[in-house]
């Protein structure tokens, strides 16, 4: 895994200075397109150029099932994963219709689903294992097994970057996801389960108080992993959310902007900075998740959200929802007129 430290690209200032200095000669207010004008900024300093672009997205979703649903925590049976892979082949997910909105490439990586799934163009099949252990048993993975999910993240990067990509998107499903990362979320941040544990896909009252207990017990099982992100995430975490963590470390080290979806995919993000600080740069946040304790956990990394619309779908469609608004921040900036160009007078 020595590859997860290796350095991500400097980058020349003079590209922001320049789309800072743009920006305040567009005719309008300097501020008045609020965030849109930081998204073009951020894009032309990522970027390298004067003039951001998000023509080419990648979109990858992540699947793999967790032992941990043998407690219960989901409100949904563990074969709903594999039936799930079938719809994004099928293209008939949500994810599907935004990709194709979008013209957005899509591919469904298999990093640990429990069944086998049939060939199909659009499937990669990398599978670290069938499903993780029950993490309040043992630890979720083996440390080959964690290496074998981070080089599956960072292989998509690889394919992203031959089809000349220009933002990354990953998208999960695994039934009982929202357990494993709840608990990952709490071993770093110092969060109770009872603040950040929800009601993932549709679960009671009764039955979000048995989850935020059996992330306790998980917790109470792994406290020798300390502070040790990668510990934490071997012990406790999915095959999706580590495959999704090397994917995001990658994608920085190749210089390709991240596009951060919602609850899971941002504990994928934590991990992936907490083992490799410099991603932390290359990240934006599409939204907040009606997830309990997303908005905690935005607030702790502070971060800020593009949208938030109540979502908590998951598959990368929080992300993909805000594309159009970093499109339109990119037309915006490399389309208006200037004051000068305009012949429009400055601010006395």
């Amino acid at each position: 895994m020595d590859w997860i430290l290796s350095p991500c690209p400097k980058l020349d200032s003079r590209f922001e200075t320049f789309a800072k200095a743009r920006q305040a000669q567009l005719t309008k207010p300097l501020g008045a397109l609020g965030k849109l004008e930081s998204i073009a900024i951020r894009l032309s300093h990522l970027q390298q150029s004067e003039q951001p672009s998000l023509d080419t997205i990648a979109i990858t979703v992540f699947a793999a099932d967790h032992g941990l649903v043998d407690e219960g925590v989901s409100a949904f049976p563990q074969a709903v994963t594999a039936q799930m892979v079938h719809n994004f082949l099928q293209g008939g997910a949500a994810i599907n219709v935004l990709a194709n909105e979008l013209n957005a490439s899509l591919e469904v990586v298999d990093v640990g689903v429990k069944s086998d799934i049939a060939k199909h163009p659009t499937l990669i099949s990398q599978k670290a294992g069938r499903g993780t252990a029950n993490s309040t048993l043992e630890a979720a993975m083996q440390t080959a097994q964690l290496t074998m999910a981070l080089q599956t993240g960072r292989d998509c990067i690889d394919r992203a970057i031959h089809h000349k990509v220009e933002l990354f998107i990953a998208g999960e499903m695994g039934i009982g996801n929202t357990t494993a990362a709840t608990a990952l979320y709490c071993a770093l941040l110092d969060l109770t389960p009872t603040q950040a544990t929800g009601a993932g896909t549709g679960l009671d009252a009764d039955a979000i108080h048995h989850k935020a207990t059996v992330i306790q017990s998980i917790l109470n099982k792994h406290q020798h992993c300390g502070n040790d992100a990668l510990e934490w995430l071997r012990c406790v975490g999915g095959f999706e959310i580590a495959a999704m963590t090397g994917a995001y470390i990658a994608a920085a080290q190749q210089g390709l902007p991240i596009l951060v979806d919602g609850f899971i995919s941002t504990v994928a993000a934590l991990y992936a900075v907490r083992i490799h600080s410099e991603v932390n740069d290359w990240l934006f946040f599409s939204h907040i998740s009606a997830e309990q304790g997303h908005r905690k956990v935005l607030e702790l990394l502070q971060q800020e959200a593009l949208l938030d619309l109540d979502m908590r779908l998951g598959e990368g469609t929080g992300a993909a929802m805000a594309v159009p608004m970093m499109r339109n921040a990119c037309a915006l900036h490399n389309q208006m007129a200037t004051f000068a160009e305009a012949a429009v007078a400055t601010k006395l």
